[in-house]
């Protein structure tokens, strides 16, 4: 299969390999060089992978309040 690169360097991806790789309008592709040289077409992965850091988030315990963080602030406690 080919395409032809128009002047805004666009190119059609053939409808075989836009059903194989289960690309719709919209879609985000990625193109990566593999270790022979040559250029691989792969439908983005949209799915974000959470951060290691996520499950972490909000275990730090209760915490102080506005008014104590104040008083600490002042030098009251």
């Amino acid at each position: 299969m080919t395409s032809t690169v128009t002047s805004k360097g666009q190119v059609t991806i053939p409808k075989a390999v836009r059903d194989l790789l289960g690309i719709a309008p919209g879609s985000k592709v990625a193109f990566r060089r593999a270790a022979d040289g040559s250029v691989v077409l792969t439908k983005a992965d949209t799915d974000i992978p959470p951060s290691r850091f996520r499950r972490l988030r909000g275990h730090a315990g209760k915490g102080l309040d506005t008014d104590a963080i104040m008083a600490l602030t002042r030098g009251e406690a």
